[in-house]
């Protein structure tokens, strides 16, 4: 089966400052994720982890270079459509190190929030909420808050609003950072299974060694260049 690019990366580069003050974060990135793929981005503190992430996910703008996701350009040394927040919408799905749930709604009002917003009806955004719920069995807290939810459930509830868009996509910026060891493993081992079941790229922002053996491939910040390595898999059953 040949494999669908997700994302596509060429020569990408991101400056801060300018003059005496120009600190170079990456240069001259290229790299290709597919689709169905778990990535974990590690590098050490202030390395630019978060900001390729967020080149990717056209929140913080490159200074230079190509970004395609799926078939579609949507970066050459500009934004290529004045309306990122579109891409993100419908391409993108977003996890974080906390669940940054809205307090005030319960959990399935958190997940249709965004299918809402992009014109989905609430009956059809209301089922494909239960969908994810059940999938990630915590549909019996559809109604609860996120105050009376454990931290592993929210995280759980958290996945499911970012898949609620069926993005092509997920940047995860250390999902797994507020957990503990087992509750880690668990959170990537479900991540993996998305990537497959969904057919989505998923790149992993981490520090915790512990499940790296569950990516597909490492890609590492080094010297400001983006090189990549096998993952030593462990089995996923």
């Amino acid at each position: 089966m040949n494999k669908e690019i997700a994302i596509k990366v060429e020569n990408l580069s991101k400056h801060f400052g300018k003059d005496e003050n120009l600190v170079r974060v990456i240069e001259n990135a290229s790299f290709e994720i597919n689709k169905g793929e778990l990535i974990a981005l590690i590098a050490p503190s202030g390395a630019g982890k978060t900001t390729l992430l967020m080149m990717i996910g056209c929140v913080e703008e490159p200074s230079a270079g190509n970004i395609w996701l799926g078939d579609k350009k949507v970066y050459e040394n500009k934004w290529i459509t004045k309306d990122t927040r579109r891409i993100r919408r419908e391409k993108i799905g977003f996890i974080f190190q906390a669940h940054y749930l809205i307090p005030f709604l319960n959990v399935i009002d958190n997940v249709t929030l965004l299918p809402q917003s992009n014109g989905v009806s609430e009956e059809d955004a209301q089922a494909k909420a239960m969908e994810l719920l059940e999938y990630f069995d915590i549909a019996d807290k559809a109604k609860a808050m996120s105050s009376q939810l454990s931290g592993g459930q929210n995280q759980r509830v958290a996945i499911a609003r970012a898949l609620a868009n069926n993005p092509e996509i997920i940047l995860a910026d250390e999902p797994t950072a507020a957990l503990d060891g087992e509750r880690s493993v668990s959170v990537i081992k479900m991540l993996k299974q998305i990537a497959l079941e969904q057919n989505v790229a998923i790149i992993a922002v981490t520090h915790d060694e512990r499940i790296l053996p569950y990516c597909d491939k490492i890609m590492k910040i080094e010297n400001k260049a983006i090189v990549f390595e096998e993952s030593n898999k462990e089995t996923l059953i």
